[in-house]
């Protein structure tokens, strides 16, 4: 929960609108809309945890009814986001008098039922299988991809998600949501490796097995991939960076993570795997990591042995 301090209370506790004005100019208080201000935080805010404090901050202003969704239920269930704006704060209600969204807030006009609202952090938001849904209807196919692998991580019900999808029969978006809701896999580990099963997608080609472990052929364990075809006996992994390094700190030797990681990737290529790594400038040209496969592709049927 966050301090938010309206300018009511700040002038009933004493402060007067100069003396706001001043610690405001000061830094020792941050004001995060017309109206509402918080301490300063001694941690960087990154876009996300802004948004979360403008959500907060905006909830004392809010119409009756009013329930946070999109984007900003999104944010207040932790999902991932990629290339989605946070701008202004995403509200449903029934109705929407005038239809007109404002500069802080963005508003939809929709039904909601009792199953699809519940309260995080003290705010009414979507559940996530609704928020899901909206964003599928509303966002670019790899960009509701990437925060739908985030929701089945995070435990999303697929039931729940085609019940909200069902409600929307005919709605705007949603035969395309109904193409992300599909799609979506919680294997995925991070938004660069749904993206790049989209991208894939969109390349024509064919589904990769995710987070495949190989064993050798003595049945121990050799690696756990990001991306696998095995008929092809190709291997792909995101980012070009080392896979295990996301359990590294700062006080291992580097050195010796890259030394670990070749040795990994001679067993998988000893094992008759073809390897193809990518990183996350390369998921803007999907088609180049898409010619790439196939050509590892190729190279596995040419060096396949006989029977």
């Amino acid at each position: 929960m966050y301090d938010v301090r309206l300018t009511r209370q700040l002038v009933d506790e004493g402060y007067g609108n100069g003396e706001i004005a001043r610690l405001t100019r000061l830094g020792a208080l941050q004001r995060i809309r017309r109206g509402a201000y918080d301490s300063p935080s001694s941690d960087p805010i990154n876009g996300i945890e802004s948004h979360r404090r403008l959500i907060h901050a905006s909830k004392p202003y809010l119409a009756r009814g009013s329930v946070v969704s999109h984007a900003s239920a999104a944010v207040l269930h932790g999902l991932v986001l990629y290339a989605t704006r946070l701008d202004r704060v995403q509200l449903t209600r029934p109705e929407v008098p005038g239809g007109k969204s404002r500069r802080l807030l963005g508003l939809h006009a929709a039904p909601l039922v009792p199953s699809e609202i519940v309260e995080v952090d003290g705010v009414l938001g979507t559940s996530t299988a609704r928020t899901v849904a909206d964003l599928a209807r509303a966002l670019p196919f790899e960009a509701a991809v990437v925060a739908g692998d985030s929701a089945l991580r995070a435990g999303l019900d697929r039931v729940e998600l085609w019940g909200c999808l069902e409600r929307m029969h005919r709605w705007p978006g949603v035969i395309r949501a109904c193409r992300v809701a599909a799609f979506i896999d919680g294997r995925s580990e991070s938004a660069g490796e749904s993206r790049s099963r989209a991208g894939l997608l969109q390349s024509g080609i064919a589904a990769p097995e995710l987070q495949l472990e190989v064993f050798d052929d003595y049945g121990r364990f050799a690696a756990r991939v990001d991306f696998a075809w095995k008929q092809s006996r190709t291997i792909g992994e995101f980012d070009g960076k080392i896979k295990y390094g996301r359990e590294l700190n700062p006080a291992n030797d580097n050195r010796d993570v890259v030394y670990q990681e070749k040795l990994r990737e001679d067993i998988l290529r000893e094992l008759g795997w073809q390897m193809v790594r990518w990183t996350w400038a390369d998921l803007g040209h999907p088609d180049r990591i898409a010619a790439r496969l196939r050509r590892a592709f190729a190279r596995s049927h040419t060096h396949r042995p006989q029977p």
